[in-house]
């Protein structure tokens, strides 16, 4: 600032918050040359635990903040970054590595991209003069590059933890938080008010590109030692958003905005809730989250070596060796680097001397807190330092699983970062030189977990893992008691609960009892030899029964599908489509067998944040078949867009634009939360059009029971493979089917026998005879009351939908269609409420999903249900008993009701199944069934 203070010779900066510190009463330490918060009044531990429990809110702004513009910006990037900046679409940002040209790092950084014409770079505060620099001794090789000082006409702010995102997300007037991933940006409005703010000055550095302020940043161009109106109304204040963060956090944001408005964000955030934390404190949150420091895990050792990059846990993520990037600075140290980091992960130390220690969390177990600088020692051996090390606070918890609750009791624990010799692994005890006391301490994988938003969760050495069950000291009572405890189960499942879970489905009498007679038991291979005209061979005897009902079974499935031809040895929906993508892979390399596989080059899906089905998704089924993108690095799946003000609907013009661009090999229609149809249709009209031979399928998992003109005909529409799930809106069996419409004389049919052999014995050897008996019988049952039974299922969800809305519950969708036109209704009852409504609306024998809605994080902080009406509709409840059951869940939700009998007295007038065969002629041959058991 102008009116900088002089502390002793130095002259300090101070920030565009520094008056508020001021009146905070903040602890100011000199930090990187710059006048900041060390702690507040409360204190450094009360800070912590604050962020981990609500939201902390941390002032930023002496961090380095560089723009980087230009047409060669990108390629400027490439050669002085560790990461792939080309990787970055706009809305994106990765965490990277300044390298040296031996492997080491210059600093750490973060890469943003909130425009499409320029890149902000974030570095360290005590770095920015050295890493101005080192830019500048490469700028010269590049062509129309602009390196711009952004320090001054820019404030940065994090804003921490689990109350983060209500914080924020309550101050937006335009525009929305970034989608609920680590990374992700967006560009945002605030409705506050601007107040007074002195502008600061710092250091800028000049001749490497224009200075001048880009337009479109409020008063960001305002001349330092100007003042702005006071606390005046306007129209709001933009911010630039991002997921990111150095607290482990999962819900993390940190905001940039025009200097000049820094302090009337803050104030509004303080107000809203957040509480202001200091570097004391953003510190021993960095170091639980096991994130490293320049100068402590990067740099050099306290033998003045250089910290190679591939010893931080996070260069993984942060260092790429893309052949984009070409030969950028230290790529071969790098290479020799991420070389010996593969084999030492493999526990062969072979190459370690290009990498001989890697930075590991430690926990101290004696008396005593591990020091920078400290030595650590295995077996009486100095193996590595303490790079950083303090006692940091922690919230205990109880319970387990999803119900796990924070107390109001509260720990400290001795934790440390140390640079080891890369043979020690996680689970090795090691000592600590602590005042010359050798003090026990334990190498583990982290001190704290951030996937199970919205918390950080410590991971605390002393925690105790629950007994597991023990042995059954008498067989003979456990038996007995196994009994009745399934009949109780039963009872209460299918006498006093409803159930809504849109992925359950009770079968039939006839198919559960054919189910488990004599083929349950058996063997039943066979594949198609074409010597015999491609009749089956099969591999056992006294198959006769089971190949005749399998021949049955695929003529009642080609009707029910209008399919040509169908496979339903698979056992599950996600093993159909494991064989699908596992075929894809085979068919695509038909023309060569002895060369290595290539995968499919480019699917496009439908994102499991937006409802897409998990076997659809790269961390699912299609892991293993899935190219890499080369400009990501990622799994080549894109996922189809949505409607900004629908996200539970497909964007079409926006998903056929896509599919033009991204020219996919295979398409891949379905969700498990599913309100629309598909857009096969409009799809395939695109396809033909382009002369693409992408090949379409769809998921049914979830609606497989509703194909049909009530729904959706996927072959008439132009899907190519249907895949399913026989047990849900299908109420057959739990097994899975796969159908076609490619004819023998097609290409494409290649596809088709390459789906029947990663099937048998791609994916099966005994493919569950019993139950292929069962959904035989349901399949006759579905043929025979289809259109009644779907008909009844898709009046019912509209008819409860409509119900839950009108007794105020947040349904999701288009209320315009009655928000559905499945058998599903989403009804969102407040982010991270999901999984304790639903254990309560279970405790009224209510049972139904909680579910994690497109804009969370994950389901551990899911704001939503998913309800189904299918299992309900077969015992016979209509849309009035859906108005009841919609008023028993307001009384649930809303008001705290015990509604256990009410709802027990409603399912006891709905336990006999409807839509399957009953009735006299049926009676006697189910009496013989059970007569066999």
């Amino acid at each position: 600032m102008n009116d900088a203070q002089t502390t002793g010779q130095s002259e300090l900066k101070r920030t565009p918050l520094y008056d508020r510190h001021v009146a905070l009463g903040a602890k100011l330490v000199e930090f990187a040359g710059w006048e900041m918060p060390i702690q507040y009044p409360t204190g450094i531990i009360e800070e912590h635990l604050a962020t981990r429990r609500r939201a902390g809110l941390f002032d930023v702004s002496h961090m380095g903040r560089f723009r980087v513009c230009g047409a060669g910006a990108l390629a400027f990037l490439q050669h002085v970054l560790a990461n792939n900046a080309a990787a970055l679409d706009v809305g994106e940002a990765q965490y990277t590595f300044i390298p040296t040209p031996t492997g080491g790092a210059v600093d750490d950084a973060y890469l943003y991209r909130f425009v499409d014409d320029e890149y902000l770079l974030v570095v360290n505060a005590a770095n920015v003069q050295k890493d101005w620099e080192h830019f500048a001794r490469e700028l010269g090789s590049f062509d129309d590059v602009e390196l711009i000082d952004a320090g001054d006409e820019l404030a940065m702010l994090a804003l921490q933890g689990p109350e983060s995102r209500v914080i924020l997300q309550g101050l937006i007037g335009e525009g929305s938080l970034p989608e609920p991933l680590r990374n992700e940006l967006s560009i945002v409005r605030l409705a506050i008010a601007q107040g007074e703010v002195v502008i600061g000055d710092r250091a800028s550095h000049t001749g490497l590109g224009a200075a001048a302020v880009r337009a479109g940043f409020g008063a960001s161009a305002a001349v330092p030692g100007a003042r702005v109106p006071e606390a005046s109304a306007v129209d709001g204040v933009r911010v630039m958003v991002g997921r990111t963060g150095y607290t482990g956090e999962p819900l993390c944001f940190e905001l940039f905005m025009a200097a000049a408005e820094g302090p009337a964000v803050w104030d509004a955030l303080v107000s809203a809730g957040a509480k202001p934390v200091g570097l004391g404190a953003r510190d021993t949150l960095r170091l639980e989250a096991s994130l490293p420091l320049y100068g402590h895990e990067l740099g050099h050792d306290p033998e003045g070596h250089e910290i190679p990059i591939m010893s931080c846990p996070l260069a993984t993520f942060a260092v790429s060796l893309s052949g984009l990037k070409g030969d950028f600075v230290g790529r071969q140290a790098l290479a020799r680097q991420w070389r010996a980091y593969e084999r030492i992960v493999r526990r062969d130390y072979s190459l370690v001397g290009d990498l001989p220690r890697l930075t590991r969390p430690v926990a101290v177990v004696g008396k005593g807190i591990a020091r920078e600088d400290a030595r650590v020692l295995r077996d009486g051996k100095h193996v590595g330092w303490v790079t950083s090390g303090t006692m940091v606070p922690h919230w205990l918890w109880e319970g387990e699983s999803l119900d796990s609750r924070l107390t109001d009791g509260r720990g400290m624990r001795s934790i440390c970062l140390a640079y080891l010799d890369a043979d020690i692994v996680d689970g090795d005890r090691v000592t600590i030189d602590i005042r010359g006391k050798e003090t026990e301490a334990l190498v583990v994988e982290w001190h704290l977990r951030s996937d199970a938003p919205p918390y950080a969760r410590p991971i605390v050495v002393e925690h105790e893992e629950p007994v597991p069950p023990q042995p059954a000291a008498d067989a003979r009572q456990a038996a007995l008691r196994l009994i009745d405890d399934t009949i109780a189960n039963t009872e209460w499942r299918q006498r006093r609960c409803i159930n809504l879970i849109p992925s359950e489905m009770t079968a039939s009498p006839l198919a559960r009892s054919l189910s488990i007679m004599d083929p349950a038991f058996r063997y039943a291979e066979h594949k198609q030899a074409e010597a015999f005209y491609d009749a089956d061979v099969f591999y056992y005897q006294g198959v006769e029964f089971i190949h005749e009902v399998e021949r049955l079974l695929e003529a009642e499935m080609t009707r029910f599908l209008g399919a040509l031809e169908v496979e339903t040895r698979v056992v599950s929906g996600q093993m159909a489509n494991t064989a699908v993508f596992s075929a894809m892979v085979d068919y695509l390399n038909r023309a060569d067998r002895r060369r290595e596989p290539r995968r499919i080059d480019k699917v496009i899906n439908n994102h499991i944040g937006k409802g897409g089905h998990l076997s659809a998704q790269p961390m699912g089924a299609l892991k293993d078949f899935v190219a890499r993108d080369p400009r990501t690095e990622m799994p080549a799946v894109e996922e189809f867009p949505v409607l900004p003000d629908n996200a539970y609907k497909t964007d079409v013009p926006a998903a056929l634009k896509l599919i033009e661009q991204e020219k996919p090999e295979l398409i891949i229609f379905g969700k498990s939360m599913v309100l629309h149809r598909e857009p096969v249709a409009e799809i395939r009209r695109l396809l033909d059009e382009m002369g693409s031979d992408a090949v379409v399928m769809y998921d049914m998992a979830h609606v497989l029971g509703l194909v049909g003109p009530h729904f959706q005909q996927p072959f008439k529409e132009g899907a190519d493979l249907v895949t399913g799930s026989t047990h849900k809106t299908f109420f057959g069996t739990q097994r899975g089917v796969i159908g076609t419409r490619f004819e023998e004389h097609e290409e494409r049919y290649d596809l088709w026998d390459a789906i029947r052999r990663r099937t048998f014995p791609g994916s099966v050897s005994n493919h569950h005879l019993g139950t292929l008996v069962g959904l035989l019988m349901a399949a006759y049952e579905m043929n025979h009351f289809r259109d009644s039974y779907q008909e009844a299922v898709i009046g019912n969800a509209k008819a409860f939908a409509r119900a839950l809305a009108e007794v105020g519950l947040a349904v999701q969708g288009d209320p315009a269609i009655d928000y559905t036109e499945t058998h599903q209704v989403i009804v969102k009852v407040g982010y991270g409420r999901g999984p304790e409504v639903a254990e309560r609306l279970e405790a009224g024998n209510i049972i139904c999903n909680y579910q994690v809605l497109p804009d969370e994080e994950s389901f551990t902080a899911a704001g939503g249900l998913r309800l189904g009406v299918s299992e309900m509709t077969r015992f016979g409840m209509g849309p009035a008993e859906f108005r009841e059951l919609a008023e028993l869940m307001r009384a649930v939700i809303v008001d705290g009701a015990d509604v256990r009998d009410q709802v027990a007295a409603l399912r006891g007038r709905f336990t006999e199944l409807r839509y399957c065969f009953t009735g006299d002629e049926f009676a006697p041959l189910l009496e013989r069934l059970h007569g066999l058991i």
